[in-house]
């Protein structure tokens, strides 16, 4: 079964994409748009300190007074992140995102954060697997396999 680190080595973006605490939230959702990602990790002294998602951003337009190129996403970003060690199969993973009602999860090797999966990485993963699973099966228990199943085609039975 794929772990957490299998997935974060096939995604099209690998890289963790992040911004420090005092960017204007234009600038974050210009970078958003640039790397085709619907997060962005905020750091604070060169540690991981927030996120900050679509959802977010559409919540903040709704606030009075709130202007993207003033407002600074220390103010609006997620301070509860949540993380899963490298080597966690995708099952537990997709119980994580379910149980906890989050869309994003932190992997971690050691004391280090690696890679930022999303709930979709981790669905499209799994998904990819049981297809494998399935056409595995199908090759073991096809059709022909059942046709030439150890019996004898000449032998006729006593009438």
């Amino acid at each position: 079964m794929k772990t957490a680190e299998d997935i974060l080595n096939e995604k099209r973006t690998p890289k963790m994409v992040s911004v420090p605490a005092d960017t204007p939230i234009a600038e974050v959702v210009r970078l958003m748009v640039k790397n085709n990602i619907g997060a962005m990790l905020v750091r604070e002294n060169n540690d991981i300190a927030g996120i900050w998602t679509e959802r977010d951003f559409l919540r903040s337009a709704l606030e009075p007074g709130f202007d993207p190129h003033t407002a600074r996403i220390r103010d609006y970003m997620k301070t509860e992140l949540k993380s899963a060690p490298h080597d966690t199969p995708i099952i537990s993973l997709l119980e994580m995102f379910l149980g906890l009602y989050i869309r994003h999860i932190l992997i971690q090797r050691e004391s280090n954060y690696t890679g930022l999966l999303s709930i979709g990485d981790v669905l499209r993963a799994s998904l990819l697997e049981k297809d494998l699973e399935i056409r595995e099966l199908n090759k073991i228990a096809s059709w022909g396999y059942y046709e030439n199943w150890g019996w004898d085609r000449k032998f006729k039975p006593d009438k």
